[in-house]
């Protein structure tokens, strides 16, 4: 085949295309449609997510019926003309003419893609799109086209009616797009349904359109493009053939043609099980198994069974899920070795592994409605997925793993949620449950030191005293056990003059205790463990034994442990158990936040435990306290938040100005009481009492009742609410790994944050959030959206509009609020009956008491590995907050509970899961901005399409003009 034959033929054709209105009519059609399709019928604003699916979804069938109307004159026309015989007879080969009409084709139709470029730009502008998904959608577009073109060019070599061969090459396009399409599929189900997936020719589209470039979906538009045009040279050779003649020879082509698409088949079906040919196009790697993945992987010790329960028989929506689902399972097999065992089964299929789901691990079919052409009936189907280890296990339900988008009343959008980070942290959470059970010491990686700087006997107090002696048993117990890798020392800190007493004193803010508030004796009783980076202090145990001895210092080591379960300790409202809320009248269920959401989320990678800040102090196995949403702490509360701090912990505070109410009649915003003002300045942090309001925003669902013939509808009209500062890009600091991996976060009702830079000298202050330039402080309380006459919301800006920080982040050494402890007030005044109790010989002399009381000791000081992280909203976290803000795209907001999690695994040091957790299909949502400004964009790219048509229409009769003038030249050269 020549190559230079095959450009002629090809340019001859296209020029023929562009000299008549075919080009342009097939271009502005396509350019019509799709332009149509993706702002009307897929309602793209309305749709708010940033990417083009809507456009690459459509294009499978759009395609079929603009290839067929391509191709349906390329040979019809030859053979009804009869220069179809002249063909054969010319000096270039059938081949290179089948070549060359073929690209003719194949090239109008990557100028109509090309032309829709626009699209995925104005996208990019308005929103974060992953642009790895569009490349490979174009890249399957050009491919599918090819393939469809190559039908439709055999279709019209075998006729010369054009229209009868529009008709069959749109039937057989459309057969080969058919037969991967759920409709045909679910109505076998189980291996045939798979069969007939791998041969669809719509299903690897979408396969491709997700970012994933599989070698087999390549192949197999290929092999379908290669045996086509096989096809068509067969067909134009066959025409100047004698009826009579080489009928031996006829039969070796025939048998040639037959082996050709046989290989190709064949080599299909072998494809299909090779996995690891293919590249992951997305943005951090979708798709793939990422070295999060792997890194937990390698922690394995004892095989670990992923088992994923799928019936052949499922909901229509949920049945193309299932092979990714089950494709991304089989790679966590390839990844893990022989440390992994993956189980596919149908349960419905093996009735010992069923019954072993459904009493064993609570798995059980759920009942799905479905319908086809002739009934609706109930299918009970599995989707479930079981991570086991040892004797730990998880199990992930169809409705952890899938997410939906509502479109319509019955328009869903379903898709797999973020399979990897829910099966990698379910493998997370089972094999550190499962080596949480053994020796601490299995994973603590590098040696630790344990320094007691305690007091002679002599002067502690007597229950101490046993302690004391307790603590050496303890340390010599566990030094045995560590195998070298706990050493331990204890200090007397008085000795030498008081130079250890100065120095804890001053790096650490160590000071003497007292067993009560009258005793004028003081000693020192503090417990410590360093790997030489960051220290942790350990309060003396209430219950004064070993075993509490023994479980504090576990407590400690757990921090410098890698492979254990960390801990949350969380302090937020609770509210009413659902079986109070229905004994309670609605007009009288108090109103208030709600975190359950949040602790789900937590609770899914961390062990959470609920914090009573009232007793005054908070558990040492805490390795983050976060307080959400406090209300009228009193000093013991504040006490036990410093405490913590000055231990060197993390502390977040969430929390604003106004606490808002919502009822179904109003929303109202009050003034909050949290009891941490006073704290929070002493630390250079104070939140202004003012509400942000910025106009990049997300829509508020606000109820609207409207009369229509005497009666009364109540709607939700998504209004512009600047109360919900949207959040996303460089107002999400990117430098910090927990803010940049969620993509957009949605700031409810929140308070500017104000840094007192000389208090914060010598400590490094990050903002985490900022409002947009745009944003402005109101004072108000009314926070109601109201409408106008025309049904708008107009909010008029107050004051200067300037950035607003929401979030900041503080980290270094600080002093502790406390000079005296306040959990001996209670001990401040003996109590009556002792006031009036007897006297003279029957009394009791107080030095004869020897109760320990309430050792009194305050922290003064932190190490520099304290943090404490303020955000301007406990809002943003609140349930009814999430479930408001997800109402207005139609689907389950996540993004903000989601930097809570990062923020935890962040501070933890334990950020693997940090860059998988907010992968999502629907959480990449686009800038907020007005109804003008979404036509303005809207008829910005009706305009772009024309241009590119005026383009190209300018191009082609430039070229015209410029060969006509070559030949008159050569023409007249000649003469």
């Amino acid at each position: 085949m020549r190559i230079d034959a095959v450009r002629r033929i090809a340019g001859k054709e296209l020029a023929h295309f562009f000299s008549s209105p075919i080009a342009y009519l097939f271009l502005g059609a396509f350019l019509g449609v799709t332009l149509f399709v993706f702002f009307w019928v897929e309602a793209f604003f309305a749709r708010n997510i940033a990417d083009v699916r809507p456009m690459f979804e459509w294009l499978p069938v759009l395609l079929v019926f603009l290839a067929a109307a391509l191709t349906m004159r390329m040979w019809s026309d030859e053979r009804r003309t009869g220069t179809l015989e002249l063909v054969v007879t010319v000096p270039a080969t059938s081949t290179e003419f089948v070549v060359g009409k073929f690209l003719a084709c194949w090239g109008l139709l990557v100028v109509g893609l090309a032309l829709t470029v626009p699209l995925p730009v104005t996208v990019a502008m308005l929103g974060d799109l992953d642009w790895g998904p569009v490349f490979a959608g174009y890249l399957a577009a050009a491919l599918l086209g090819a393939a469809y073109i190559s039908i439709g060019l055999f279709v019209s070599a075998k006729t010369e009616n054009q229209i009868v061969a529009l008709i069959l090459a749109s039937f057989g396009c459309g057969v080969f797009y058919l037969l991967g399409t759920p409709t045909l599929t679910e109505l076998f189900g189980g291996t045939v349904g798979d069969a007939l997936r791998a041969l669809g020719a719509g299903s690897r589209f979408e396969s491709i359109t997700r970012g994933v470039l599989d070698l087999r979906d390549l192949y197999f538009y290929g092999s379908i493009l290669a045996v086509f045009l096989a096809l068509n040279v067969y067909a134009v050779d066959s025409q100047g053939w004698a009826a009579d003649g080489g009928g031996r020879r006829h039969m070796e082509r025939r048998v040639v043609l037959g082996l050709v698409a046989a290989n190709f088949l064949v080599a299909n079906l072998w494809l299909s099980g090779v996995g690891f040919l293919r590249w992951d196009a997305t943005q951090g790697n979708q798709y793939s198994i990422s070295e999060a993945t792997k890194s937990y992987l390698r922690e394995l010790r004892e095989p670990l069974l992923i088992r994923g329960y799928f019936s052949a028989k499922t909901h229509p929506l949920l049945g193309p899920l299932g092979p990714q689902l089950k494709n991304l399972l089989t790679e966590y097999g390839v990844a893990g070795g022989d440390m992994v065992r993956v189980e596919l089964i149908d349960p419905t299929e093996n009735p010992e592994l069923e019954d072993e789901a459904n009493t064993k691990y609570g798995i059980r079919a759920v009942p799905f409605q479905v319908a086809d052409r002739y009934q609706a009936s109930l299918v009970s189907s599995y989707f479930d997925v079981l991570v086991q280890y040892a004797d730990e296990y998880e199990v992930l339900s169809f409705s952890d793993l899938i997410e939906v988008k509502v479109q319509g009343e019955a328009d869903l959008d379903v898709r797999l949620k973020n399979p990897e980070y829910d099966i990698t942290r379910s493998i997370k959470k089972v094999l550190y449950g499962f080596q949480g059970g053994g020796s601490v010491f299995d994973n603590v990686t590098q040696p630790v030191k344990f320094t007691g700087y305690i007091s002679p006997d002599d002067r502690l107090p007597e229950a101490l005293r046993t302690l004391r002696g307790d603590l050496d048993v303890v340390l010599l117990e566990m030094q045995e056990e560590s195998a070298g890798k706990l050493t331990a020392e204890v200090v007397d800190p008085d000795a030498g003059g008081g130079a250890v007493a100065q120095q804890i004193a001053a790096d650490y803010g160590f000071r003497p205790m007292a067993s009560s508030v009258f005793d004028i004796n003081t000693f020192y009783f503090h417990l410590t463990l360093t790997d030489g980076v960051t220290l942790v202090q350990m309060p003396i145990p209430e219950s004064l034994d070993r075993d509490g001895l023994r479980r504090g210092i576990e407590e400690g080591l757990k921090r410098y442990a890698v492979g254990l379960l960390k801990t949350v300790g969380l302090s937020a409202p609770q509210g009413m158990p659902p079986y109070m809320q229905q004994q309670m009248p609605q007009m009288q269920q108090p109103p208030g936040n709600e975190f359950n959401g949040l602790r789900d989320m937590l609770d899914s990678d961390f062990s959470v435990r609920s914090v009573d800040l009232l007793s005054g102090d908070v558990e040492a196995s805490a390795d983050v306290l976060m307080v959400v949403d406090p209300s009228g702490l009193d000093d013991k509360a504040v006490f036990a938040i410093d405490q913590y701090l000055m231990r060197g912990g993390t502390v977040v505070i969430a929390t604003g100005a106004y606490r808002t109410v919502m009822t179904p009649q109003s929303l109202t915003a009050t003034p909050a009481f949290s009891g941490l003002d006073d704290y929070l300045a002493h630390h250079g942090v104070s939140i202004d009492p003012s509400l942000v309001m910025d106009p990049k925003n997300a829509a508020f669902p606000l109820p609207v009742t409207r009369q229509v013939g005497g009666f009364t509808f109540r709607d939700v009209q998504m209004t512009d609410y600047p109360y919900f500062v949207d959040v996303r890009g460089d107002s999400l600091n990117q430098d910090v790994a927990f803010t940049a991996a969620v993509p957009q976060v949605t700031m409810a009702w929140s308070s500017p944050i104000e840094v007192d830079e000389e208090r914060n000298a010598e400590r490094t202050v990050t903002t985490l959030m900022t409002s947009s330039a745009a944003s402005w402080r109101s004072a108000s309380t009314d926070i109601t959206p109201n409408l106008d006459l025309s049904g708008d919301i107009v909010y008029t800006p107050e004051g200067e509009q300037r950035p607003n920080t929401l979030a900041v982040m503080v980290e270094g050494r600080f002093e502790s609020f406390f000079e005296t402890s306040p959990l001996a007030e209670d001990e401040a005044e003996p109590p009556a009956a002792a006031q009036d109790g007897p006297q003279g010989e029957d009394a009791v002399d107080e030095e004869d008491v020897d109760t320990l009381g309430t050792v009194t000791s305050v922290i003064d000081k932190s190490p520099e590995s304290a943090r404490l992280i303020v955000i301007g909203s406990a809002s943003f976290v609140a349930d009814q907050t999430i479930r408001m803000v997800g109402s207005a795209d139609g689907m389950i907001y996540v993004n903000s509970n989601q930097l809570m999690a990062n923020l935890v695994d962040w501070a933890v040091e334990d950020r693997s899961l940090l860059g998988i957790r907010a992968r999502g299909h629907f959480n990449r949502t686009l800038e907020p901005m007005e109804a003008q400004a979404q036509r303005v964009w809207e008829y910005v790219n009706y305009a772009l399409a024309l241009a590119g048509l005026a383009l190209v229409f300018g191009l082609s009769r430039q070229r015209r003009l410029t060969r006509r003038n070559t030949f008159q030249a050569q023409l007249e050269a000649s003469s």
